[in-house]
């Protein structure tokens, strides 16, 4: 069988629930964007954040907004950002980049079910400093929360929404908490200084360069709900719309959120805790009285949410690009087998359920092999770099997929969007942590990286080869 045309059946024929309002889109568009790591790692630039988390916005996130605005609407399809690929070149670097990104997710998955043990004892404080060590605890844990993930997974987006809302909506408290804490200094007579629109220029070291390729990636993710864009009431408005309602809330929290990390560790000279930057900087802010413990605690519970949510918001991605990879025949149709009831894609749930699940026990088993999950975890961002790539390549060399004219700015737009993905793909190979020796990283990563398409692209040569035989 000769590979499948660009133009095949659309996702609407496949009957598919469609949940996603107008709030479910914000709301996940905030969860997908924003992290709680990524202030803490732009606090690491001091007082140049403002300006690379403006530069950064300039550079990615305003072509990313408007390539997927205007994807989405000349595309809004069930796929997303593989769709768009496969329409504009065909189907090998459309199977790539949809592996990129479900190679991407499930790494994240495992990455962020590993950080909710930490995050517990941080919560729980000193007498729950033993369960992170305790493998037995964990991977017990986690096989739970997998579970649970795989069963929401399985129910669909009318129950996964709202999963997700309650994730983002957990996040915006956490993050309003953040910004406010510099106010409550200021009744206390605190000397704190704290200069969210301070304009510094950054450092040009090693270490300053790898925060910055880091600090610019960070405003990434808003073409992910276009994954789903076939469980949308109306995909075509509403996405575009959810752009465009969330990215000035997006803006506020990187920006006074990462002013409030630096203003209380500038307080405290105290170091940056890269991996839990919110509750350091919330037991920094509000001491140790009870009520200031209650309080941390409570946005420390926040912030599980939102990683659960998070995870189970990506897991909904991962399960759908095979599903419409399998509709285009470019993997086995049994990726595509729907639920009869829910019209989820059950095979490719499971599947995806069995990698992650292989991927925290490598994590667990072991030094190598906890050393062999960091070097992919490190590698996944560039999984995600390169379909960037592809997806800002469209508006510039696939013009045939518009029915209507791209304005010349979109098209400049994009380029420079190119460009500043480019640059982080080479940043993201640098490590911000000063005791690891670049080259060995650098090397680890791109060859991880490489090691990871070249399996991707042997798969899909050995499974089109069988077809055409």
């Amino acid at each position: 069988m000769p590979t499948s045309s660009p133009t095949a059946t659309p996702e609407h024929s496949h009957h598919l629930s469609r949940q996603l309002n107008l709030r479910d889109l914000v709301l996940s568009q905030v969860l997908t964007v924003v992290g709680s790591s990524w202030v803490g790692l732009a606090a690491g630039l001091g007082h140049a954040q403002t300006v690379v988390w403006l530069f950064a916005f300039a550079v990615l996130y305003a072509p990313m907004a408007v390539a997927v605005f205007y994807l989405n609407r000349e595309m809004p399809l069930e796929g997303g950002l593989y769709v768009w690929a496969r329409r504009a070149f065909g189907d090998t670097l459309g199977f790539l980049t949809a592996w990129n990104i479900w190679a991407y997710g499930l790494v994240v998955i495992a990455l962020l079910l590993f950080q909710l043990p930490s995050e517990f004892t941080f919560m729980i404080g000193p007498s729950a400093a033993w369960i992170p060590d305790n493998h037995l605890v964990v991977l017990t844990a986690l096989a739970v929360l997998l579970t649970i993930l795989t069963l929401s997974a399985v129910r669909g987006i009318a129950l996964g929404k709202w999963i997700h809302n309650a994730a983002g909506a957990a996040m915006m408290t956490a993050f309003a908490l953040l910004i406010l804490a510099p106010f409550w200094a200021y009744t206390h007579h605190l000397p704190i200084h704290f200069t969210p629109l301070e304009f510094h220029l950054p450092h040009t070291d090693p270490t300053s360069l790898a925060l910055i390729g880091q600090t610019i990636f960070a405003a990434s993710g808003l073409e992910y709900i276009a994954i789903m864009a076939g469980e949308a009431k109306s995909p075509s408005r509403d996405i575009g719309l959810s752009i465009i309602i969330a990215s000035p809330i997006v803006v506020v929290m990187f920006i006074l959120g990462t002013a409030s990390v630096l203003a209380f560790h500038e307080l405290t000279h105290s170091t940056i805790n890269y991996i839990a930057p919110i509750p350091q900087t919330l037991r920094l802010a509000f001491g140790d009285s009870s009520a200031a413990t209650l309080l941390a605690r409570f946005v420390i519970l926040l912030l599980q949410i939102r990683i659960l949510g998070a995870a189970s918001y990506i897991f909904t991605g991962v399960a759908r690009l095979p599903m419409t990879a399998g509709w285009d025949h470019l993997i086995p149709s049994w990726f595509s087998r729907l639920h009869p009831r829910y019209r989820t894609p059950t095979n490719s749930i499971y599947f995806a359920t069995a990698i992650i699940a292989a991927l925290i026990v490598l994590g667990s088993a072991g030094v190598h092999a906890a050393e062999a999950f960091n070097v992919l975890n490190n590698a996944a961002s560039e999984f995600y770099v390169l379909a960037y790539l592809v997806m800002f390549a469209i508006p510039i060399l696939g013009l045939k997929l518009f029915a209507r004219r791209v304005p010349l700015w979109v098209t400049l737009l994009c380029a420079l969007g190119f460009l500043s993905t480019l640059l982080t793909f080479g940043l993201n190979a640098y490590p911000f942590d000063t005791a690891t020796s670049p080259l060995p990283f650098a090397a680890k990563i791109l060859g991880v990286t490489l090691l990871i398409n070249l399996l991707g692209y042997t798969f899909y040569k050995l499974r089109n080869t069988n077809q055409t035989l």
